[in-house]
């Protein structure tokens, strides 16, 4: 298992990627952005916990006027093999797209 405390400036994002066992994001302060290759662009706040299931390309961050932090937590399959694999850059047309709650 794996957890960081992750800190974003305002306007910061991931690059593409995914996680092997899937990966929770529990939003700390500010304001996190999660996109989905659907073009989904989740907002979730301080208290909310997003769960991104194994193997879904997704993207996190900061909106654009405030810093974000959230706790990562994922997890491998203890046989050394990739946890995360990484993708392209989140465009600015990617990462502007209207937002929808976390329900």
């Amino acid at each position: 298992m794996r957890a960081n405390m992750v800190r974003f400036s305002p306007g910061a994002r991931t690059h593409w990627h995914s996680h092997v066992l899937g990966q929770t994001l529990h939003v700390v302060s500010g304001t996190a952005l999660i996109g989905t290759r659907d073009g989904i662009v989740f907002e979730a706040h301080p208290g909310e916990t997003v769960t991104c299931p194994p193997n879904e390309e997704h993207w996190h961050g900061a909106t654009p006027d405030r810093f974000m932090e959230h706790i990562a937590l994922w997890e491998g399959k203890g046989d050394g093999s990739t946890e995360t694999t990484w993708n392209e850059p989140v465009t600015d047309e990617q990462y502007n797209r209207a937002r929808t709650r976390n329900q």
